[in-house]
């Protein structure tokens, strides 16, 4: 309501908001804690005054007005301001006198938030609740190895290849004509997959790089992180963890003028080359960093003014079909690392990828493909792109890889499956669903962020505010006030703990699978599912 006492199409209660926030005056000290706290400024502390009226004693006295000033905590009810539900208001309260509640009625914010004919955009991902993966079970057990025993006892080689696998005669082919032959990593099957340095917290990306050199060096786990759009900081494009990067390349070109700059001067090859043309969260659409994360550190690693939104377009502007932009892209960046450093390309799920498979299949350049499906992504999308485009990611790996057994050439391009993967805790499930249906190792983001930082977005649209820069926990913030809350040491510490628990659940579901020496790609007989529709589409056994 506005200061004149009218109300506006936009006016709402508290019982309108999706989070109303509780808060108890007779234990609250008003230290303002809270208030300093919230992100998004849904609580205001306040001067207040009321008027009560005092009855007289006697029957000829007549009645007074008693004024009185107090002091609270009030939520604002502007759509601006709503809550978001992240708590950290409780988190910081000394007294545990305020917490948000969600509201009891359905959403009605809804109909409020597309202000200034925008419709909105959020970071987290969509509000569907279900998941094929969780629903798949492994039904096959070996009876040549002793299922009970223990998986860490066993010698597991739980590594997938990276790079263009050809048969014997066509590399030889290729050496004797061309000079050289298609360059193949040995990685770890769990891949970080591609969230910028800008997109990501200083501190966030920090961490996660500590993390990814301690695996490596100190564990022997070969994992690699992806760079996403946006390029990184030169520090690490002049140190030997670059071996441990995949550099990823989109429309926006975002960061590549540093890395081309710092090309004669790195130490090592950069694990991979990620050409982006889509992602799961808004396929067909670019990528965007909003104004509110471009500070001057963004700026100047990405050659723009500071304070812009950075969208990247929908396609690579200077390349006119997918089959040209294959072929150029891939065959440009092998030149540019002297066909040393494997190049591929990343799409978003859809029912097209079957076309962009068939056309790498004829290029001896591609050392793979990746697909994120419907269920990725955290960066900033509109709501009807996250709950009303996709392809799911189960169906769209399963199409791809059969497609590749009909062609013959399943063990030459690997698969790598991204979007929701681990989005209900069953990470290492997932992923093993994903690699016997076809998929070579999965890409997880948010995962990582939940598990490793402690992001408070959920599926059911609780803060999700990653896009803004106000992350309240630092992980996708460029504001020094909010990213100092993350410890880079601490993250990193958190990350080792992740991929140690998905190694040791991965072994356990290996083991009674009696696939200790290779990973059980395309071993679609060992998955059964209750649903028979979901069995017949995807080609596996029907349980009940």
């Amino acid at each position: 309501m506005s200061s004149n006492g009218t109300i506006a199409p936009s006016t709402l209660s508290v019982k309108d908001l999706l989070w109303q926030i509780h808060w108890d005056k007779e234990t609250c000290t008003l230290c303002g804690r809270c208030t300093a706290v919230c992100p998004v400024h849904a609580i205001e502390l306040g001067v207040h005054r009321k008027r009560s009226v005092r009855t007289p004693l006697g029957l000829n006295d007549t009645p007074s007005q008693v004024y009185q000033v107090y002091y609270s905590v009030r939520q604002k009810t502007d759509p601006a301001y709503a809550c978001v539900g992240c708590a950290m208001c409780n988190l910081v309260c000394p007294n545990d006198c305020i917490i948000p509640y969600r509201s009891d009625e359905a959403d009605k914010l809804r109909f409020h938030i597309n202000r200034g004919g925008q419709p909105r955009r959020r970071g987290g991902r969509r509000n569907i609740q279900e998941s094929i993966l969780d629903r798949i079970k492994f039904i096959r057990i070996s009876m040549l190895t002793d299922p009970a025993l223990d998986a860490g006892r066993h010698e597991f080689e739980l590594r997938t290849l990276l790079g263009r696998i050809l048969p014997p005669e066509e590399n030889f082919k290729i050496l004797r004509e061309e000079g050289w032959i298609p360059p193949v990593r040995e990685i770890y099957p769990l891949i970080i997959g591609g969230m910028s340095f800008g997109a990501l917290s200083p501190n966030m990306w920090e961490g996660l790089q500590l993390g990814v050199a301690y695996l490596n060096e100190e564990l022997g786990l070969p994992v690699r992180i992806c760079t996403g759009e946006g390029g990184c900081p030169p520090r690490l494009l002049r140190s030997r963890f670059l071996k441990y990067v995949i550099l990823q390349i989109a429309s926006g070109y975002f960061g590549w003028d540093e890395i081309i700059h710092a090309l004669p001067h790195m130490k090592e090859d950069p694990c991979a080359v990620e050409i982006k043309y889509g992602q799961g969260a808004k396929p067909g659409d670019g990528g965007l960093l909003m104004w509110y994360k471009v500070n001057k550190l963004i700026a100047a690693i990405r050659g723009v003014p500071p304070g812009v939104n950075l969208p990247s377009p929908p396609t690579h502007q200077t390349k006119y079909s997918i089959e040209e932009a294959v072929a150029k892209m891939i065959q440009s960046m092998y030149m540019a690392w002297g066909f040393r450093v494997p190049v591929y390309p990343k799409i978003s799920g859809t029912s097209t990828a079957l076309a962009v498979l068939n056309n790498l299949t004829r290029n001896p350049y591609a050392a793979g493909l990746a697909i994120d499906g419907e269920d990725g992504g955290t960066g900033a999308a509109y709501n009807i792109s996250m709950d009303h485009m996709g392809h799911p990611i189960a169906s769209n790996i399963r199409d791809c890889y059969l497609n590749l057994v009909k062609l013959g050439r399943q063990n030459e391009i690997p698969l790598f499956a991204a979007g929701g993967v681990g989005r209900h805790g069953n990470l290492a499930a997932n992923a093993a669903v994903l690699i016997m249906l076809g998929a070579s190792g999965v890409q997880v983001g948010k995962y990582l962020m939940q598990a490793a930082a402690g992001c408070l977005g959920s599926e059911s649209d609780r803060c999700n505010i990653c896009n803004i820069g106000v992350c309240p926990k630092g992980i996708t913030s460029q504001d020094p006030r909010l990213y100092r809350r993350l410890d880079p040491e601490l993250a990193a510490e958190r990350m080792v703990d992740v991929f140690l628990t998905f190694d040791i659940e991965l072994k356990k579901i290996m083991a009674p699978l009696g696939r200790s020496t290779s990973l059980p790609i395309g071993m679609s007989d060992a998955l059964g599912i209750n649903d028979c529709n979901a069995a017949q589409r995807l080609r596996i056994n029907y349980v009940v």
